[in-house]
């Protein structure tokens, strides 16, 4: 299947294509959803448009917001979304995705609070004193994917043979005794974030970071693997421990994978006979187990960007050619999510999926909250290229085309060619000379292990 580019001059052309494709993507002309405030807890965000983690790997060597990382969440606040989800922070220096991602302790509290007073200070100077974004750190602890300095240094659940190939040999497993000790780093980085001002603490759960990972341990012997008990037992303890600590002191909320879309048993979500096909059983379950423990929010993603970014990021161009539309990818998502938000209509659900929609996005976002299949729209990638897209939304019903995401993937290479990433499009006066330097002498990523089980 060739690359399929996005060809719609309007919202009809879409519709008629969803139509002709047989798929059940909702869309609603009613933008003024997207306008109404959301009761998240005892607090509210101001409008239903959500910024996604975007890790931009620009921190200091010792984990702090740089200049270009408070320079990104000031443009993010001055764009007028309701929530700011703040990048993947480890708890543990180990834990780190690269020698510059953020990291949560006590040696960087000031500059942290640096970073949301920037947000909240920028967003009341752009809409008023009133105007205050709801904001949530995400934790993390990167797992099979931690690159603490210029080497990979893998710490993993469990083994893995879909993803064990691109794994560097001086992986080791984590035990269950570091494990537990885990859960209190996790503790530890939503007292800090309290501390800051954040309303919400993110435990992350998703893209086979270490929690996400354990979720589908199946295969891993002891207290963290095997059984659904023990799979969700890591993620179930931290918010049982934060919440001893600091009561409602802060919301916990999580982003989390609820299909993986790799074979079982070593993928999540998954249909026991057909990956290809979700079984929500497992994910559903545990969000109401997470809602009865008082988590606030849940942020739904599916797949892994580094085995089938197609999946959970529809695109123009990547690193292979999907075997699927990305309206058809669009309409996977949107109905898992749908589903899970079904399941528990009370709690507020953050949709995702809608970069490759361009400027017809905002009229999805609307169907479904006009539809209740989501309570608050997401945007990921958007987000990099066209940072004020919620104010263009809100102030003028519509998004501009030109200033949109073209899904071309070059925000994901800046991070596989070990670069701070940005949009090299649209914001290409700071980051086309850092795609420049980077990809210099790299090869370009093929995904050739990964088309042979997509």
């Amino acid at each position: 299947m060739e690359h399929a580019s996005f060809r719609y001059k309007n919202l009809d052309e879409l519709k008629q294509d969803i139509k002709d494709r047989g798929l059940n993507i909702p869309i609603s002309y009613d933008l003024d959803l997207l306008r109404k405030s959301l009761p998240i807890g005892e607090k509210i965000a101001p409008n239903r448009l959500a910024i996604h983690p975007m890790e931009g790997c620009d921190g200091t060597a010792d984990g702090k917001p740089s200049e270009l990382t408070l320079r990104r969440y000031d443009r993010f606040a001055r764009g007028g979304a309701g929530l700011l989800w703040v990048e993947a922070s480890a708890v543990q220096f180990d834990g780190r995705a690269n020698p510059r991602q953020l990291y949560i302790s006590r040696e960087n509290k000031a500059d942290f609070e640096k970073l949301v007073d920037t947000i909240n200070r920028r967003a009341k100077e752009e809409f008023g004193s009133d105007f205050k974004p709801y904001t949530v750190l995400q934790m993390t602890h990167s797992g099979r994917y931690s690159r603490p300095y210029d080497k990979p240094a893998p710490i993993i659940a469990t083994k893995n043979p879909y993803l064990d190939k691109f794994l560097s040999p001086n992986y080791r497993i984590i035990t269950d005794g570091e494990l537990e000790k885990l859960e209190d780093k996790f503790v530890e980085g939503a007292i800090l974030a309290k501390e800051i001002g954040f309303d919400g603490v993110d435990i992350k759960s998703c893209h086979r970071y270490l929690s996400s990972e354990l979720l589908s341990s199946h295969t891993r012997e002891g207290k963290y693997g095997g059984s659904f008990e023990n799979r969700t037992r890591f993620l179930l303890n931290i918010v049982d421990k934060i919440k001893d600590r600091l009561g409602d002191g802060i919301d916990i909320t999580v982003r989390l994978n609820a299909y993986d879309a790799i074979p079982y048993p070593y993928g999540w979500g998954v249909d026991k006979e057909d990956f290809h096909k979700p079984d929500l059983t497992e994910p559903i379950r545990l969000i109401g187990m997470l809602k009865d423990r008082g988590v606030r929010l849940i942020n739904i993603t599916i797949g892994n960007p580094y085995y089938n970014p197609h999946v959970g990021r529809p695109y123009d161009m990547g690193p292979y050619v999907p075997p699927e539309h990305p309206l058809d990818g669009i309409d996977r998502f949107l109905n898992i999510i749908k589903d899970v938000q079904t399941a528990v209509p009370d709690m507020p659900i953050i949709s995702t999926g809608y970069s490759w929609l361009r400027d017809l996005a905002p009229y999805v976002a609307a169907g479904g909250i006009e539809d209740g299949w989501f309570k608050m729209a997401g945007f990921g990638r958007q987000a990099f290229a066209y940072p004020n897209f919620a104010r263009d939304i809100i102030e003028k019903g519509e998004m501009d085309r030109k200033k949109c995401c073209i899904s071309c993937s070059k925000c994901t290479e800046i991070m596989r060619y070990d670069g701070t990433t940005g949009c090299v499009i649209k914001d290409a006066k700071v980051y086309a000379p850092i795609y420049k330097k980077v990809s210099e002498g790299k090869k370009s990523l093929q995904g050739n292990e990964v088309k042979e089980h997509i």
